[in-house]
């Protein structure tokens, strides 16, 4: 298996995110121009193989999913795994691909403006993000949930009242939390982070009182001081998200993630990388 949960790995990817650190020619968020586009200003599948590279925002500090190895600086994961799978099905190379690391706040902006053809990165499908990008079915399944010190004595969300809790800066998360809590009569507040190792430290220095995230990219942040509640909030579906005017590329990566999950592929894959436990 090949999970990677090292809290160090964690702080080095969030330096490596920051700029501490330079990237490869296969990971860059400089990239030197936009997608290419046909004469209508599409991208599809065509012009990606013309441009002979498919660009694909990505997580980098979401263990199992993106997550960079401070040994080999690449970002690995079953959603960099995903996009290496459509690159394969596209150009025929698996390694024809532009990882460029993306955040919460970051992967909406990069799709607009045409610096990647599509996202990967624990993006949940919504209504409202449906009015602005196509996303393919989903290729995972997760809950909202809350990552706390095991010394704080909470047992659920219920105990929590006027805590504070840090989550990634335009997630739903605190959307979902809300919705739970208004049926306990609870009052909580936020604090936004550009990055899950920069709540998870504030999470350490008591700074906010709950870590909330997806359940399974919180399981990449277990360490012996902390646990995650039993609470779950909000079914969330990961999906590759496309410009809205990309109408035949989005139905050509949704037929892959189709037929990737009728024919167990995506299951194989959530198990190497030991997610949905």
């Amino acid at each position: 298996m090949k999970k990677k949960n090292l809290w160090v790995s964690l702080c080095l990817s969030a330096a490596l995110f920051l700029g501490a650190c330079g990237s490869d020619a296969t990971d860059t968020a400089d990239s030197a121009a936009g997608s290419a586009t046909d004469a209508s200003g599409q991208v599809t599948a065509e012009t990606i193989k013309e441009a002979g590279v498919l660009k694909v925002g990505v997580k980098e500090d979401v263990p199992n999913f993106g997550l960079r190895n401070t040994e080999t600086n690449e970002i690995e994961g079953f959603e960099i795994d995903i996009a290496k799978k459509i690159a394969e099905e596209i150009l025929g190379d698996a390694e024809a691909i532009e990882l460029v690391p993306v955040t919460a706040k970051t992967r909406g902006p990069l799709l607009d403006n045409g610096e990647v053809d599509m996202v990967i990165a624990t993006f949940t499908v919504t209504e409202e993000r449906k009015e602005t990008y196509n996303f393919s079915d989903a290729y995972y399944v997760d809950a909202v949930g809350l990552l706390v010190k095991k010394d704080k004595g909470y047992t659920g969300l219920a105990d929590m009242d006027g805590a504070t809790i840090g989550v990634a800066q335009s997630s739903t998360t605190a959307d979902a939390i809300n919705a739970e809590a208004e049926q306990y009569g609870i009052s909580l507040s936020y604090s936004e982070y550009a990055t899950y190792p920069e709540i998870k430290a504030a999470l350490d220095s008591g700074r906010v009182d709950a870590f909330s995230v997806d359940r399974s990219i919180l399981a990449g942040y277990l360490d012996d001081s902390t646990q995650i509640l039993k609470d779950r909030f909000a079914t969330q579906d990961y999906g590759v998200a496309i410009k809205k005017s990309n109408t035949e590329l989005a139905t050509t990566v949704n037929d892959l993630i189709t037929a990737w999950g009728e024919d167990g592929t995506l299951d194989a894959m959530i198990t190497e990388w030991g997610l949905g436990e």
